[in-house]
């Protein structure tokens, strides 16, 4: 029975799908998000990421035959010749596809929607040793950019983008875009990121949050130091015994009264 993240987020169980029609989805989903595959024989022969895809399939479902020493075998053989490490305990729906698929680790109480795209170095990790739910739930259409990390029973809603590198442990809302340590949304929910004609892998247009705010301090600074050499420089009264601003006055040549009145 394959499961399904629907938009409230809840999982509910669609129609049965059959085994080999698993495969072919999980194959044929690459050609709409690498350019770079050519034919169906290049994916099997040479995507490490769907081969760790498509054994999961057979030992997720030893997994819940209660073959459990048999999945972890196969799981464990699987991240010997891909390095990709999907616990047969996870929880995957449709057309998942692990890009270029070196260090990405799934944990056991994973679950992931439909057409969700992670790249390498991606952590669905867990925060907790007991025996609960402890690692994410994904949603449909998430795209989570390479080296991200994201811990805990944590959720990711629908069309959620999620940038390289960035540490994710809240709860992200549909149809956001989170980037940073702890990660931020920087992204409104109300803007749909999903391309109606397929899935946005536009992740490299992310917007950063930190340089565009280095890049005002910065112009801000320029527009302070341009009015500071355009103000007139101001001369010293005659009444001017002390001023705090002695480097920025002119000074003017004192009498001989005020220089002996000083000594």
């Amino acid at each position: 029975m394959v499961m399904a993240i629907s938009d409230n987020m809840k999982i509910k169980a669609q129609a049965p799908q059959g085994f080999l029609a698993q495969w072919h989805e999980d194959v044929h989903c690459v050609f709409g998000r690498d350019p770079a595959a050519h034919s169906v024989w290049e994916i099997l022969l040479t995507y490490s990421g769907v081969h760790a895809v498509l054994m999961h399939r057979i030992s997720h479902r030893l997994w819940q035959a209660n073959w459990k020493l048999s999945a972890r075998i196969l799981a464990a053989l699987t991240r010997i010749v891909t390095n990709v490490e999907i616990h047969p305990g996870a929880t995957i729906g449709r057309r998942l596809f692990i890009d270029h698929a070196l260090g990405v680790v799934i944990g056991e109480t994973t679950e992931i929607g439909d057409d969700v795209t992670l790249y390498h170095g991606v952590t669905l990790g867990g925060t907790t040793w007991n025996k609960e739910k402890r690692h994410p739930t994904l949603g449909n259409n998430v795209l989570v950019g390479s080296g991200a990390k994201i811990l805990g029973a944590i959720t990711l809603g629908n069309n959620v983008r999620v940038g390289a590198n960035s540490v994710v442990i809240k709860d992200v809302p549909p149809c956001c875009t989170v980037v940073g340590i702890p990660g931020r949304v920087i992204q409104s929910k109300g803007t749909q990121i999903q391309n109606r004609h397929g899935i946005d892998l536009n992740h490299h247009l992310i917007p950063d949050p930190v340089g565009k705010a280095i890049a005002c301090l910065i112009e801000r600074i320029d527009e302070l130091e341009a009015k500071q050499t355009k103000s007139p420089k101001v001369t010293v009264e005659e009444n001017c015994d002390h001023c705090e601003a002695e480097n920025v006055c002119i000074p003017k040549k004192e009498s001989p009264v005020k220089l002996a009145a000083r000594l």
